[in-house]
């Protein structure tokens, strides 16, 4: 949609940088055709002395033919604006003007076309935003019910590590709702970093544990797809050096290893194995994160279509006990995130499983 004519001019911008046929220029040869016609055919008349009233019927008729042939070549594409206008009026965003036309009606359907390619994008972003923060609000509601169903069947007592457990959580959701309340800079593509420099290992190990948490909650949950749990994955995290910092948005980095996990352990093997490496970047207080699985892996031919949202690869069925497949968006989530630090994503070459590769930047270098 991105190649298409609307999107390689501006709008009001004429083809090639000139407009070789413009309306006015159509209107001044329609005036002079029908001077040629009228003189044309009276120096006929006096030649062949014909009468001038045959002469000025047969001139009427032609300027009206040729007035009715450039009339219906300008108001045909305008009725087809009409149409499409009142269509994407509807919500209907796939409806295109053609731009067949060299003039300003042509100007005015490549316009309308952008204007639709822009709303579809916009109506796109919104839908999807609604699906990523269900999806993100998931991770602290399941840990948190986990943490209180612990606590009410008696499994765990109620003491000051449990209910830190918990406020954490809480605080997690909250700063997710924080997020609803900037639709407007989310809209206007403009996303906060709260950057700052902090310690990787304790951090990672953090997400790790929420992760085992929440896999166990989800033993009894049920999700669009069914109920899954993969209590039977082993989590495993590999940090060097151990007193490695980096510089970037906590809350953002954890959305990334949080879904980076989620993904992994869902296709996992039964009793697989994940890991999650750190490493120190090129740069300054930069990072390089790895998350390894043991699963099926991913051929080479998807690589690029991974991070796309709702997809959820070619696997015909999820691996290991209970594993649903998910929805499709974690990743596509995280390639968000990961974007926002000006960093890089992808999947790399990996002997088994499927390798998921994290650069960030860190902190921007200073010229000396």
């Amino acid at each position: 949609m991105s190649d298409g004519p609307a999107a390689r001019r501006g709008p009001g911008e004429p083809w090639g940088g000139v407009r070789p046929f413009s309306i006015k220029t159509k209107l001044g040869a329609l005036v002079i055709i029908a001077v040629l016609i009228t003189t044309g055919l009276s120096m006929i008349a006096v030649r062949t002395q014909t009468e001038l009233r045959f002469i000025t019927v047969f001139s009427m008729i032609a300027t009206l033919l040729i007035t009715q042939f450039v009339a219906h070549s300008l108001t045909a594409p305008l009725d087809e604006m009409n149409a499409v206008a009142r269509s994407i009026s509807h919500g209907d965003y796939t409806r295109r003007v053609r731009e067949n036309r060299r003039d300003e009606l042509g100007d005015l359907a490549g316009t309308i076309n952008l204007m639709a390619d822009e709303l579809e994008a916009q109506d796109q972003q919104r839908k999807e935003l609604v699906a990523n923060v269900s999806h993100e609000l998931r991770t602290p509601i399941a840990g948190l019910r986990a943490v209180l169903e612990n606590v009410v069947d008696g499994i765990a007592e109620a003491d000051p590590e449990t209910m830190r457990t918990a406020l954490k959580q809480t605080e997690r959701l909250g700063r997710l709702v924080e997020t609803l309340l900037d639709l407007s800079r989310l809209d206007n593509g403009v996303v906060p970093l709260r950057m700052r420099r902090f310690e990787v290992w304790p951090y990672l190990s953090g997400v790790l544990k929420e992760a085992n948490m929440v896999a166990s909650a989800r033993g009894g949950m049920a999700s669009g797809s069914g109920s899954h749990t993969r209590t039977d994955v082993h989590l495993h995290l590999d940090v060097s050096p151990p007193e490695l910092t980096a510089h970037a948005d906590p809350e953002r980095i954890h959305q990334v290893v949080a879904n980076l996990i989620d993904n992994a352990i869902k296709h996992s093997p039964p009793h697989g194995r994940v890991t999650v490496k750190a490493r120190r970047g090129m740069q300054p207080e930069s990072l390089v994160l790895e998350v390894l699985d043991e699963g099926p892996g991913i051929p080479k031919a998807d690589w690029h279509r991974v991070f796309e949202r709702f997809n959820r690869g070619a696997v015909r069925r999820p691996h290991g006990p209970g594993s649903d497949g998910g929805t499709g968006l974690g990743l596509a989530i995280a390639r968000w995130a990961v974007d926002l630090h000006g960093g890089r994503i992808g999947v790399a070459e990996s002997e088994r499983g499927c390798r998921i590769l994290v650069t960030l930047p860190g902190q921007p270098s200073v010229p000396s």
